[in-house]
């Protein structure tokens, strides 16, 4: 079966882009992934690619071998039988099968592909029978209604503020119909995911007879949204709200799942971390398509939160490892880091949400750091290996991941994290632009075809760039039916010395960086913006170059003296990308006991290898830093302390721990207070 779907994974080929949606509610509009195509060979390509040949060929197959298929079988044909608990992990496995979907349907849009489609239209007539006849789908419950999951209640809806995780489920349903429906143009899905909303709403709200409850784990306020956006049924736009309006209403009230009290007196990121994020992207999509200003102004007070007080260098979220949580503010440790990847991905989903809504670049700074460093550390090079925690240092023991591994695992008992990087990587197209009015803002430096529609014009341009490994774009203009229009090129934080738009980190070094863009070779006439943005509005025709230059070069970070475990530390990154210092580049060293001056003396150099061991075998390359002025101490039996001179090798983090277990840190000492044992 899995040969089988790789070989069709294998055989995608290319098709045309198509006009976005424009109708979000937003200010700003995302141009959806369907109208962009990332370039093969390139750094995103190559993740796509992985993502096409490896990941979601893996994803179906352990929907396979793992039963998720067969739950949906036995649901379809239910008996008093099934011993729900001897055969199904987890209330939300079923989801497993809708991310895979969605990663795939994202993929078919770039790449489409016949037997892929049909491939999923077979899944799909699984999923199809074991709906209920009143639209109720949760395998969980229906394969053995007297007996269900342990997590499932005894009645619908009865622990789903809980463990039941059925809006959950239907959120994960409706945010891959929605893809799916986008990518194909067949309503298969859609019309499944419609049922199960519609049942949802009817037993699910604020009249009597009603359950008066909310989802334990968000994220069906986001799909709702998505779903009344695409169907412009405001009956789903209402259901969003309700779950909103009432959490910190109904009888369960608990910080771990955000609902300790009303949504808009919320000021600070609590809980578990990417319960979190979804409902703060939900907030979002809910306050821009009905403006309520309330839920504007709570999740401006939580975002401050985050990128102020809790957020890592690297980009993701959630301290500890104790209920997967947001720690107290400045609590960001590093060994222990749990960081999940799914909480990264989430933090992607708000900073996108918070752009749309304000316009400025400072919110893209954050979501392309999450995304370099926070996002595809999560997953292997190849695409078929997977981190759940991503911590900031490692001893090469400390089991951080969810099976009490040390490296990542080829999938988990509990899959959510390779399943939800398995539906997000192919979506990264559609982060790359957006547009406002006749404005259209080049977000993130990807090399891509694009065709945008801007004031009511289809604009197709090129964009050429070997991003993060320099710092040079060229963004071509293929058509313009338009003419007028103002490109509005985002100049990142790192370009202008602000490592995040806060307090929480900054440059420790007095290394100057900037920028040039020009037009056809001469210098743009355009003025960087209090948004954050180089604006350039000229009539544009066919033909016309944007050549962007970003100086790239290493920079020292130290965080605020408040993150105790980083005093006394300083970490380095050079572009969008974070780095570390591994034992396997490095002759085994304990990373702990590198010292480093405060000049440290950089080289950069392209093309080194790293051995995929344990993971497909293929190598791959990456731009190094080695600091040739480090310091390695050796602490003597009688405690004496004496340092050798050594040539210390970096790598960017999310290449790490290819190599299997072994010693890793990105906060590194710059003095002995700093230092590990």
């Amino acid at each position: 079966m899995r040969k089988c779907i790789i070989s069709m994974a294998i055989a995608l080929t290319a098709c045309n882009a198509t006009a976005q949606n424009n109708d979000y509610g937003y200010p700003h509009t995302p141009v959806a992934f369907t109208s962009v195509k990332i370039a093969p060979n390139t750094f995103w390509g190559d993740r796509i690619k992985a993502a096409r040949e490896v990941t979601i060929p893996l994803a179906f197959s352990k929907c396979e071998t793992e039963g998720r298929y067969s739950n949906f079988v036995k649901a379809a044909h239910p008996s008093d039988d099934y011993d729900v608990r001897t055969f199904m992990g987890f209330s939300f496995d079923d989801t497993d099968v809708y991310k895979t979907i969605e990663g795939a349907s994202y993929l078919l849009q770039t790449y489409p592909d016949k037997r892929i489609e049909q491939y999923i239209d077979s899944v799909l007539d699984i999923v199809a029978a074991a709906q209920e006849k009143d639209g109720y789908l949760y395998t969980a419950r229906t394969i053995n209604p007297k007996k269900p999951h342990p997590w499932a209640g005894k009645q619908r809806w009865e622990v789903v503020e809980n463990l039941s995780h059925e809006l959950y489920n239907l959120g994960h349903m409706a945010d891959a119909a929605c893809a799916h429906y986008q990518a194909t143009g067949n309503t298969k899905f859609l019309d499944i995911a419609k049922r199960y909303a519609d049942c949802v709403i009817r037993e699910v709200g604020p009249n009597d007879g009603q359950a008066h409850v909310v989802p334990g784990h968000q994220i069906a306020e986001m799909a709702l949204a998505r779903m009344y956006v695409l169907t412009g049924d405001k009956r789903y736009l209402d259901e969003a709200k309700f779950f909103l309006d009432m959490r910190g209403k109904t009888k369960h009230k608990n910080a771990y799942s955000q609902s300790h009290k009303p949504v808009t007196e919320q000021d600070e990121a609590v809980g578990h971390a990417v319960r979190a994020g979804y409902m703060y992207a939900g907030m979002a999509d809910v306050a821009a398509l009905t403006g309520d200003s309330s839920y504007i102004k709570a999740i401006d007070r939580i975002c401050d939160n985050i990128i102020g007080k809790k957020y890592y260098i690297t980009g993701g979220v959630g301290a500890r490892h104790s209920g997967e949580a947001f720690g107290s503010n400045y609590e960001l440790p590093n060994l222990t880091a749990y960081n999940e990847t799914c909480a990264a991905i989430s933090m992607v989903y708000l900073f996108q949400r918070m752009f749309l809504f304000r316009g400025e670049s400072k919110y893209i700074d954050c979501l392309e750091r999450t995304l370099y460093n926070g996002v595809i550390s999560g997953m292997s090079v190849d695409g078929g290996r997977f981190f759940y925690p991503n911590p900031l240092s490692s001893d090469g023991k400390y089991a951080f991941n969810a099976d009490n591994n040390t490296t990542r695992q080829p999938w988990f008992g509990c899959a959510c994290c390779p399943s939800n990087i398995s539906r997000f990587i192919p979506s990264l197209p559609g982060y790359v632009y957006a547009v406002k009015d006749n404005s259209l803002y080049v977000n993130l430096f990807a090399a891509n075809t694009a065709t945008i529609r801007v004031a009511g014009k289809d604009v197709t341009l090129k964009q050429e760039t070997r991003y993060p490994w320099d710092g040079d774009i060229a963004i071509s203009i293929l058509k313009n039916k338009g003419k007028d229009f103002t490109m509005k090129v985002r100049i990142p934080g790192w370009v202008r010395g602000q490592v995040v738009p806060s307090d929480l980190y900054s440059y420790a070094d007095d290394v100057k960086t900037g920028y040039s863009i020009t037009v056809n070779g001469k210098k743009a006439d355009g003025n960087l913006t209090p948004d954050g943005y180089l604006s350039i509005g000229r009539h544009w025709k066919k033909g016309d170059i944007v050549r962007v230059h970003f100086d790239m070069k290493p920079r020292i970070v130290t965080a605020n003296a408040k993150v105790t475990d980083d005093r006394g530390k300083i970490a380095v990154e050079r572009g969008p990308l974070v780095y570390c210092a591994e034992a396997a580049d490095n002759n085994g060293l304990n990373t702990r006991h590198v010292l480093l001056s405060r000049r440290p003396q950089f080289s950069v150099t392209e093309g080194h290898r790293i051995a995929n061991t344990g993971n497909s075998g293929r190598e791959f390359s990456v731009t190094k830093i080695t600091i040739d002025n480090a310091q390695a101490a050796v602490i003597a039996g009688d405690g004496t302390l004496t340092s050798q001179t050594i040539s210390l090798t970096l790598i960017p983090y999310y290449a790490w721990n290819h190599r299997g277990a072994g010693y890793m840190d990105v906060w590194m000492a710059n003095t002995i207070d700093g230092m590990g044992e």
